[in-house]
């Protein structure tokens, strides 16, 4: 039976996606994950017939530690989001 290809593909994760601590030279401190959203099948490699898959994928960032210095408030602040 021919593989359908462009198809997405269910998946399952083998752990969960574990956070990466990183640490700017300013002090900020971030953490990031990659979060995987779908997984597509898009055919096969014409060279060794290997199968080649699109990976739709988001970074996840939150920002854990951030020095003061480097927090800047605008000095307008009886203006609303929307200008």
């Amino acid at each position: 039976m021919a593989e359908d290809n462009n198809a997405v593909m269910g998946f399952k994760l083998d752990e969960e996606p574990k956070w990466i601590r990183v640490t700017l030279e300013d002090g900020t401190v971030l953490e990031i994950k990659t979060e995987i959203m779908s997984i597509m099948k898009v055919g096969n490699d014409p060279n060794t017939g290997l199968p080649q898959y699109s990976i739709n994928a988001a970074p996840m960032i939150r920002m854990m530690r951030v020095p003061k210095e480097s927090i800047k408030k605008s000095g307008d602040t009886d203006k609303g989001l929307y200008r």
